[in-house]
């Protein structure tokens, strides 16, 4: 990146900095919130004075942009495999592995999605939206598994940032939950806010920030269900705390469910099986970003983009039809699973 750009205004008529600068459509000025951030640091001068973003150009006004160095990182690459279901020159879609967290944090410094990425794609990311983030756009819970978007340089990241904010990206989840959801289809729809009894959760709140979760029950079996899920916003732990809300929490959820609570609805000749599987086979939440679908920032193409389901869900699924099948529900979750990518992705693809 060059350390300084300098831009003749040259139009007759007067226009703002800001839109101006937009409309420039200069690579390294990748987003308006970027332009406006080096306005206020006065990074970015008119006839070497520094301006609001409404200051009104003139005919002859010299702009002279100083681009900041980037920030040092002070994250260590790591040769962690990765499951890349969909790679370009500008993004990349990993099938990111339940207990991997995705980025560095206090008592995490390595072995996180980041550390991952950095040593498959080296240079070739976004510079992150803060600090040793780099290539990240969005985030998944540590116990999550399934897709996540990586950025490759800043232009398409804040693009794909606007994207999810303008709710562009079409997020759908996979979830085993906890009782048999009742309507089996329907939309949760509260405002979330950080818990005052434990900081680590979230919780449903009079106020807070909106958060809007919409699920179709897929398969049911007595006393739990399989259900799809979409997010028409991306609040933390938004399909865990919204399942929790209405009495039917996402199996193996540590945070938001309990053994007893699980204990509390199935027969008690059943009670050791479910301590068996929790203890031995499903070690997390039983929640899979299953599927993304959008289109490509730069190319325009649609991109419908499916993970398989881990073994510990597979096993789940497997289990539940064993030991709480019910005899009228003859659908196979294989099968059912697969109409469904079939019928969504009819008539679009990867490209």
């Amino acid at each position: 990146m060059k350390d300084k750009l300098k831009v003749l205004y040259s139009l007759p008529a007067s226009q703002r900095l800001d839109k101006y600068l937009v409309e420039l459509n200069i690579q390294e000025l990748y987003s308006r919130s970027f332009i406006e951030r080096l306005i206020e640091e006065d990074r970015i001068l008119v006839n070497l004075t520094p301006v609001k973003k409404s200051y009104l150009l003139k005919e002859g006004d010299e702009v002279i942009i100083n681009l900041p160095e980037p920030e040092p990182m002070d994250v260590l690459p790591q040769n962690i495999p990765l499951d890349v279901i969909y790679e370009d020159d500008d993004l990349a879609i990993i099938n990111k592995q339940a207990g991997m967290i995705v980025h560095p944090g206090f008592g995490n410094p390595e072995g996180t999605l980041v550390n991952a990425i950095l040593y498959r794609f080296g240079e070739n990311l976004s510079s992150g939206r803060e600090l040793n983030r780099p290539g990240i756009v969005h985030r998944l819970d540590r116990g999550t598994s399934g897709l996540i978007i990586i950025a490759k340089n800043d232009p398409v990241q804040a693009r794909l940032c606007e994207m999810f904010a303008k709710r562009l990206v079409k997020k759908t989840y996979l979830a085993i939950t906890t009782g048999v959801p009742e309507p089996l289809n329907g939309d949760i729809e509260t405002f979330l806010a950080r818990s005052n009894k434990n900081p680590r959760t979230v919780c449903v709140a009079k106020e807070g920030r909106y958060a809007l979760t919409t699920y179709e029950t897929l398969k049911t079996w007595h006393y739990f269900a399989l259900a799809k899920v979409n997010l028409a916003t991306g609040r933390m732990h938004q399909i865990r705390v919204h399942f929790a809300y209405i009495h039917y929490p996402v199996l193996g959820d540590l945070l938001y469910n309990s053994r007893n609570y699980v204990h509390s609805l199935v027969p008690q000749n059943m009670k050791r099986k479910v301590t068996e599987l929790l203890v031995n086979h499903l070690h997390r939440q039983a929640l899979h970003s299953w599927q993304l679908e959008f289109e490509h920032p730069i190319t325009g193409n649609l991109l419908n983009v499916t993970a398989p389901l881990p073994e510990d869900i597979k096993y789940t699924l497997r289990w539940l039809n064993n030991y709480f099948s019910i005899d009228t529900d003859t659908r196979d979750v294989n099968v059912l699973l697969n109409e469904d990518i079939n019928n969504e992705q009819n008539g679009t693809g990867i490209g």
